[in-house]
């Protein structure tokens, strides 16, 4: 969510799991003011025609390359990114296909936090960094996430281990005699479960015997068939002669 009223575009209620990512290079949400910022599709499928779109606190839903970026197939390059372009971007496609949405910060101040702008699965492991416009960029830093201090680290990066769902929340970091960087929502997925199938059933609706079983089964009747015989003939063998 970003500051000053920017809107996420509108989706449908048939659109369950977009068709495409929108990825960002550098991979940040926050950037300095008059830096060169890169944004493209991910496609799946390249026929679609993917392009990129946002909504600004100045205007709402304009296409890269309109008054804005300058588009190159699938991405769309921002070459000196200003605090007007702070927004919500996304891709849609010529067929009304969306993708995810990543929102975008701008600042003019001393700091920022680096941080991932899609969502982290659950288990990973994520590194914020703490930096500055200007050298040196790995100062003492404190990290915060929801106005609370986490820890101050002497190298200005700071590494949260086997994230899960309690780690959400709005990330900002501070370097003393510096500054303060803008605030940063990180989003964390819930790594999908693994379930065991039922057993199939047959239409009488008992559990269906594995290939295995059966297997087994003809093998023991196999071995009982074969110890049978050898007891009749045995038996053939020491009847007496009449």
């Amino acid at each position: 969510m970003i500051g000053g009223g920017c809107q996420t575009p509108h989706q449908s209620d048939h659109e369950l799991e977009p068709e495409t990512s929108l990825t960002v290079s550098p991979n940040s949400s926050q950037f300095f003011s008059w830096k060169f910022v890169s944004l493209s599709c991910e496609e799946d499928d390249s026929s679609a025609g993917w392009t990129l779109w946002r909504n600004t606190t100045r205007r709402t839903r304009t296409q890269c390359g309109s008054d804005w970026g300058r588009s190159a197939g699938s991405s769309c390059n921002i070459s000196n990114i200003l605090l007007l372009d702070r927004g919500v971007y996304w891709c849609e496609s010529s067929e009304g296909g969306t993708s995810n949405t990543i929102s975008i910060t701008v600042t003019d101040g001393p700091v920022i936090l680096q941080s991932p702008v899609l969502p982290v699965m659950e288990g990973h492991d994520v590194t914020l960094h703490c930096k500055t416009e200007t050298p040196p960029s790995n100062l003492p830093a404190g990290f915060y996430k929801d106005g609370s201090l986490i820890r101050t680290e002497p190298t200005g990066h700071m590494t949260i281990h086997h994230v899960n769902k309690s780690d959400e929340g709005l990330y900002k970091c501070n370097i003393s005699g510096r500054g303060e960087s803008p605030s940063s929502w990180i989003s964390v997925t819930v790594k999908p479960t693994t379930t065991i199938p039922p057993p199939t059933t047959s239409p009488h609706g008992s559990s269906s015997t594995s290939p295995s079983v059966l297997w087994l089964a003809a093998l023991s009747f196999s071995v009982v068939l074969v110890l049978l015989v050898l007891l009749v003939r045995r038996c053939l063998h020491r009847k007496p002669k009449g």
